[in-house]
Formats: C-alpha cells, structure tokens, sequence
C-alpha cells in the first residue's frame, strides 16, 4: 500500500470555502491550508469563547476573506460562495455537542441538518467547485456498542438530537451526492468525512474533555468527569485534518472512485476510556492536578464507539502518526507555550510540520 501525502503544490493557489473556520478545527485547517498558499475564504459564526484559536493564530489576517455568518442563511451563503469562486469546498460549521443538543435540537437540527443541504445547494450552483467534502462526526452510526468499528457502509441512526442530526447530514450528502453530483458531466465530486474525539492545542470550547480538564488544572481544581469509562476514538486534530486534505486532493484530481463516505478515526489501541485520556494528562500536567466522578444525573451518551479505517488505509493511503500519548504531549507543549506568551502561529505550524516528517 502507498502512503498518501499532502501535496503542498497542489493547495498553492488553490481556492478553497471552509465553514467553520473560526472554530477549533476550523482555525487549524485554515493555519494548515495558508501555509501551503490555499486562498482560503471562511464563512462561520463569530467565535463563542473567550480565548479562542480564530483570535490567537490571527486566522483573519491569513485568510482571503473571512465571513462571520451562518450557514442557515441560503441565500447569503450562496452569495458568498459565488463570490469566491472556490475550487474546493470543505465544510465543517456545525452544532458540535451532544449536551448542547438535549437543550437546544432545533437549533441543531436546523444547523446540521438545513445548513448541510444550503452548502450542497450552493454548490450545486456554483460551477468552479471541483471537489467538495462534508464533515460529519463518527456519532453519526445507529450505534449498537459493537466492541468492532463501524464501517462506512453501516446504518446511520444517533440517539441523541447531535448524532442523529449529523446521520441525517450523511443521508442528505448522499442524496445530493446520487441525485445532482453522479453523472459523467458533474466536474464536481461530493464526499463525506467522520472522525473520532478530536483534540489538541487551543481548544477552548465548552463541554469537551480536554478543555474542561486544562482549565481545572490551570485553576487548581479538579476536574469532574461524567462516565471515565465511556471508551471513545481519541486523535489528536491534525489527523483528520490531513484526512480531509487527502480526500480533497484525490477528488478533484480522481473524481468519481473517491466520491463516498470515509472514516478518519485513530487506530484501535487508542478507542481508550476518558479516565486513561486524563490521566495521561495529568502525568504531563503534574502539580495537584487530579479528577473526580460527577453526581449527578447525566443525559444519555454511548459507552463504546469504534470506527473502522481499513478503507481510508487501503484506497486513500491515509493511515495515523500519532497515538494518544504523542497527542497528549502536543496538547501540553502547545498550552505551555500558550501560557509562555509564545508565538501561536509558529508554535502550531511547527506541530504541523512535525506531524508532516
């Protein structure tokens, strides 16, 4: 099996609309994607923290355009992407939590669910768009605790209005997929993308794992955990990043074999439980950083979530560098530099290209 590789030369000059990038993953990609010389134009909401990796790698001043908008206005969508004129679309705003979800399912749905079908509809109206692919989540498998990993050509499902809305983004991708994107005169390819629990440096989003644990241990406090033995698929950020450069690459210069759904999780020896994840920080970390169980009642979330990678492996040549404990490092090397006042843009860059050699 070849190894697949980002091709630098490919991205420069390339046009490429990203949603989301004023998030978490959005703001690594985006750092990744100009560095290559990527003409990137963003479209996404306004960050919603304070601090948050949009402002601290100054993605504003790296990008061609940045759109601080949503993805469930059509028309302004539509406009903007016109506009751009973008010869790959990678989209990946979403509503990414499964609590928030309980709360808030409208707002999910109409986010996940409508605002997939206005970036597809955009660019089936865009004509310079050659290759295009859709982030979903691994959650989006009708999951039934299986101890093996979840194909791609398994049952979408979800228990919760996130999962469940991010199966329906799959069914829609498809739809759109076979219905306007299959025939031999379509120049453009659709393809779908579902990673693990995506971590790394400058996550500062609420209700996620790493985050909450390094402000407990920045503030001296311990760190409460819902289930520390829910056994999830951990990957450090930049995996499914490359995943998704690759699958671009090989859509807009292949076409038609790679127009489907991919899984991008890490390998089978890192689906670890939460408690192992913070207790491999908490040995980096050191101090007094310590966890304790929540008490109280919690909504549903599943025990155990595989993926199964062999297609990504065996016809994209992708195949994962870093296991957990390597991740875990960057994560602390990147926080401490954070904390050190260093320069973030080089820093990150400088875990991207380490994770290239």
């Amino acid at each position: 099996m070849k190894v697949a590789h980002i091709d630098p030369l490919f991205w420069n000059g390339k046009k490429v609309f990203l949603t989301g990038h004023t998030g978490f993953k959005g703001g690594w990609l985006s750092l990744w994607l100009a560095s290559m010389g990527a003409k990137v134009t963003g479209y996404a909401l306004a960050p919603n923290t304070t601090p948050n990796l949009f402002a601290v790698l100054a993605i504003d001043s790296l990008i061609e355009k940045s759109y601080i908008a949503d993805i469930r206005d059509l028309v302004g969508l539509q406009k903007a992407m016109l506009a751009a004129k973008p010869d790959v679309v990678i989209h990946m705003a979403a509503q990414p939590l499964v609590r928030y979800s309980y709360v808030k399912p409208v707002e999910t749905y109409a986010t996940n669910v409508m605002g997939t079908v206005h970036i597809l509809e955009s660019v089936r109206t865009t004509d310079s768009v050659r290759a295009t692919v859709v982030v979903t989540t691994d959650k989006c498998y009708e999951n039934k605790e299986w101890v093996w990993g979840y194909r791609e050509n398994d049952q979408m499902g979800g228990f919760d209005p996130y999962s469940n809305s991010k199966g329906c983004a799959e069914l829609v991708t498809s739809a759109y997929r076979q219905s306007y994107f299959s025939n031999p005169n379509s120049t453009n390819k659709v393809a779908s993308a579902r990673a693990g629990n995506v971590i790394g440096g400058g996550d500062w989003s609420e209700d996620r794992l790493i985050p909450d644990a390094i402000k407990a241990f920045e503030a001296n406090k311990p760190l409460t955990i819902r289930n520390p033995m829910a056994k999830r698929p951990w990957q450090h950020v930049l995996e499914p990043l490359s995943g998704y450069l690759i699958l671009a690459q090989a859509l807009y210069e292949q076409g038609a074999p790679f127009a489907s759904a991919w899984n991008f999780g890490p390998r089978d020896e890192d689906n670890r439980e939460v408690q192992e994840v913070v207790n491999l920080l908490i040995s980096g970390w050191g101090n007094s950083a310590h966890w304790e169980i929540e008490s109280s009642e919690q909504p549903h979330e599943a025990e155990l979530l595989k993926l199964d990678c062999t297609k990504a492996r065996m016809q994209l040549g992708w195949v994962p560098k870093w296991n957990l404990e390597i991740a875990t490092q960057k994560i602390i090397q990147w926080q401490s530099a954070y904390q050190e006042k260093e320069n973030m843009q080089y820093v990150s860059l400088t875990q991207i290209n380490c994770y290239l050699t």
